[in-house]
């Protein structure tokens, strides 16, 4: 069976669904699902029927072409369980994303706890390589050979180009490229929708400048001057400054890097920030409004743009 992963025009729009979550209008009376955005709704086609078990089927039928693969070249591998990614993917609190209680305990989700941090080092030592062994018994040539016919040759940084330009061809990415083409069919090409995805970034970018957003910005960086935090004008600039910070810590780190003393106020800075942000959102109703702007706009960009994004969505619908 064949079906394509969805990295497409849904993932865009989902990414604005969390970019641009915040406040309430007159349409939006009734609470707005980002999952149900006229965007994706409009692109659900590309994603039918994909669920965990389907993508967890896939990926270990994509094991079994990449051991066969590998066995035509001479090497030997075992197909990965992949039922033990899927067990650490699915761990979580319990706790839906963006809550009170979740910002609470998480901030931005950029930072861990030292529990949190345990927890992923256990479920990492849990994890088994079957093919760990039979790779150190290769020597260093044999396993440049090994890992070349598995991935491919990799790009050098020319060919991956400093604007990240760099297209990925399956048939030069080795054993795992020829698996996932054989399960995933052929892809709709970056390039040859760029103009859409274009089309979608200055989609997001209008966004920032609706009249509405503006307000709640301004209303927004009210609130959080009275909570303490004066230097921001937007709600995109209070997470911005974390990651920056956290990004920061670790420019030009050797060895183990910062100190647990550092991350831990640094933790404690996002949780704090982060809980002022939530409030203040809440305060203005930043989630509704923004929410309904992203639903405006994307459904006057369907309009627009209905014949790029059929186009679209055949080219996924032929390559699964």
């Amino acid at each position: 069976m064949r079906h394509r992963s969805l990295v497409t025009a849904v993932a865009v729009a989902a990414f604005l669904s969390l970019t641009l979550a915040g406040c309430s209008s007159d349409k939006a009376a009734a609470k707005l699902d980002p999952a149900a955005s006229p965007l994706s709704e409009y692109m659900s086609a590309m994603n039918q029927g994909y669920d965990e078990e389907t993508m967890l089927a896939q990926q270990n039928d994509r094991e079994e072409l990449i051991a066969n693969c590998m066995a035509d070249e001479g090497f030997d591998y075992v197909p990965v369980d992949n039922a033990q990614y899927s067990g650490m993917m699915s761990a979580d609190d319990g706790e839906e994303y963006g809550t009170e209680k979740w910002v609470a305990e998480n901030g931005y989700g950029m930072s861990q706890s030292p529990e949190q941090i345990a927890e992923q080092q256990a479920q990492s030592e849990e994890f088994i390589d079957p093919n760990q062994d039979y790779v150190m018994s290769l020597s260093e040539g044999e396993q440049a050979a090994y890992y070349e016919v598995l991935y491919g040759v990799q790009p050098t940084e020319e060919e991956m180009g400093e604007d990240g330009s760099y297209e990925y061809n399956w048939q030069t990415s080795g054993c795992q490229g020829f698996a996932s083409h054989e399960i995933d069919g052929d892809q709709p090409s970056q390039e040859e929708h760029a103009a859409l995805y274009e089309a979608m970034s200055a989609m997001y970018e209008t966004s920032q400048a609706s009249p509405t957003l503006v307000k709640l910005d301004s209303e927004w960086a009210a609130c959080m001057a009275d909570a303490g935090y004066a230097t921001f004008t937007k709600k995109a600039d209070a997470q911005e400054s974390i990651m920056n910070e956290q990004n920061a810590l670790y420019e030009n780190q050797t060895g183990t890097g910062p100190d647990e003393k550092v991350l831990a106020e640094m933790r404690e800075k996002e949780l704090t920030l982060a809980m002022a942000d939530f409030t203040c959102a809440e305060e203005v109703d930043y989630t509704d409004a923004s929410m309904q702007v992203q639903f405006d706009l994307e459904e006057q960009f369907i309009i627009d743009h209905k014949t790029e994004l059929d186009a679209l969505i055949a080219d996924s619908e032929q390559g699964k």
